[in-house]
């Protein structure tokens, strides 16, 4: 479990800029840390800068013509903003995408193990990971044989956070993991993330719009609009904060506010002030 008083940050974010095609500014001076042990949420609605937050860490904004313009981005106290993908998995860190993304002519077992293909430490030990992945998912294993394109949304993320799993990660990060599943899947997946940080010591950065699951699972959270960080503190406290409470769960003091009431928060948000 997460100490907060002795845990080293892993991850630190120092107010990076970033640009896409060379004009449109995305972020305007995020700054974020990620400590050793923990599970750290992003929050905030579509637009708000989440997933070019995690693209701009794991080094993928190249391929949609962005980049990072200011700032620094380290991880274990180095600079990363010159490695590519794989050499940062190789250093632990690996991004699952949004949208899950599986090789859809591949089985499932087939999808996990493309996970481990940056692995040097022999076919047991790839064995092993393939295992400990099939105790987190026991319905991949049932599922093993089949191709992954027929499997459903919530088999579809299992198989993407199984696949990150096997390249034996320290840190994962985690793109709208909630986004199309029913909720009982979300809790089912939120619990599993649990289990890995807890369990596998497997520290995560998650971006979600669901404020209020990623809150319940997280040690800290930081809110993002319009590309800039508006509030962060530990996810208990953000919980029981008033303007988090009505403007990203829905939920005044008086009780659950309307649509109509709660669009007004961007003409008095206090913390923007």
């Amino acid at each position: 479990m997460l100490d907060a008083g002795k845990s080293e940050n892993l991850l630190e974010v120092n107010n990076i800029e970033v640009i896409y095609n060379h004009v449109i500014l995305v972020l305007k001076g995020v700054s974020l840390s990620v400590p050793k042990g923990g599970i750290t949420a992003l929050l905030g609605g579509n637009g708000a800068g989440k997933t070019t937050t995690l693209k701009a860490i794991s080094n993928l904004l190249h391929s949609e013509r962005g980049q990072v313009t200011k700032g620094s981005i380290f991880y274990r106290g180095n600079p990363i903003a010159e490695l590519n993908p794989s050499e940062l998995v190789n250093r632990g860190v690996i991004q699952v995408m949004e949208g899950r993304h599986c090789f859809e002519h591949l089985t499932v077992e087939e999808n996990l193990l493309t996970g481990a293909y940056t692995r040097k430490d022999g076919n047991a030990a790839i064995k092993q990971a393939l295992e400990l992945v099939y105790t987190y998912f026991p319905r991949l294993r049932e599922r093993r044989k089949s191709l992954a394109g027929y499997t459903s949304g919530g088999e579809q993320q299992m198989i993407a956070i199984g696949r990150a799993l096997m390249s034996k990660p320290e840190t994962i990060l985690l793109d709208e993991p909630s986004m199309g599943l029913a909720p009982q899947l979300v809790e089912e997946i939120f619990g599993i993330v649990k289990d890995l940080n807890e369990k596998e010591g497997v520290s995560f950065l998650l971006a979600e719009q669901n404020t209020n699951v990623a809150l319940k699972y997280s040690h800290y959270g930081y809110i993002l609009e319009s590309g800039r960080v508006v509030m962060d503190g530990p996810a208990a406290d953000l919980r029981e904060n008033p303007d988090v409470k009505e403007f990203y769960l829905g939920i005044a003091d008086e009780g659950r506010k309307s649509f109509r009431d709660v669009r007004s928060y961007r003409r008095r948000k206090r913390w923007l002030s």
